[in-house]
């Protein structure tokens, strides 16, 4: 059986009135691509969240390789292996996508990232590589704003793949990019993330993308995980087309 890297007990936290997570539990496996799916407000994004640091739930907890890492601030949790790739690619758009590489790399290494000693870096060698893994390594001397939102997605999964990882969480790895282009940038992705062996969890709306990419599929609807299973299971359940997918 799978390692479980991730496990989520009994997680809850609550926004006012507005409940996120009702008990979520959720164990993610070693090797798999996990889709979470479910309408807008759901709780999706939150339990990125909460497993990244970045909210801290009022109950329940999560560890990471049997670790308990629910209080750790999202710089340890990072250290520990486990990287963030958001909606909106999170770069420094004034500065080349070199180095925006090597801030990520000086950021988990603890060398000073003043610009200047950037190009000095050892890991250069190491960049270039994961540039080229993902198909970006052409636009390395290009600052980051001229590139389209695509490439963005691509270099912002480099620069998460440069925290070496063992585990990436995204949220909407699609979104924003044209459909004409969906399949290969995720083709692209996911033959990154065995390359790196890094599993994954993603927030997704385009059941395509679902249908297509995912291992299995966790359904999220009203801070609650209402059903988990593979995409064939879950794509084709009444209630699921009904009220998730729309059909």
């Amino acid at each position: 059986m799978a390692k479980v890297l991730l496990s989520a007990k009994g997680i809850e936290i609550r926004f006012g009135g507005v409940i996120a997570a009702d008990g979520i539990d959720l164990d993610v496996y070693e090797g798999e691509n996990l889709a979470i799916i479910g309408p807008n407000g759901a709780g999706k994004t939150t339990f990125l969240n909460v497993s990244t640091g970045y909210l801290r739930p009022q109950a329940g907890s999560v560890s990471f390789l049997g670790r308990d890492i629910t209080a750790q601030l999202p710089r340890t949790v990072t250290r520990l292996g486990i990287a963030r790739a958001f909606q909106i690619p999170q770069l420094f758009l004034d500065q080349t996508v070199m180095e925006n590489m090597l801030i990520a790399a000086a950021s988990l290494n603890g060398h000073p990232s003043g610009f200047r000693a950037l190009s000095g870096l050892p890991q250069v060698s190491e960049m270039t590589r994961l540039l080229d893994l993902v198909g970006v390594g052409q636009f390395a001397g290009r600052k980051a704003r001229e590139l389209p939102e695509g490439q963005r997605k691509l270099v912002d999964i480099a620069l998460a793949l440069a925290l070496k990882p063992r585990l990436l969480l995204m949220d909407e790895p699609t979104s924003g990019v044209a459909s004409s282009e969906k399949f290969g940038i995720m083709d692209i992705l996911t033959r990154a993330l065995a390359r790196e062996k890094v599993t994954s969890v993603f927030v997704e709306h385009d059941m395509d993308v679902v249908e297509r990419y995912a291992n299995r599929v966790a359904v999220w609807s009203m801070g609650k995980i209402q059903k988990i299973g593979t995409p064939v299971q879950v794509l084709a359940d009444p209630k699921v087309r009904e009220h998730v997918i729309g059909i």
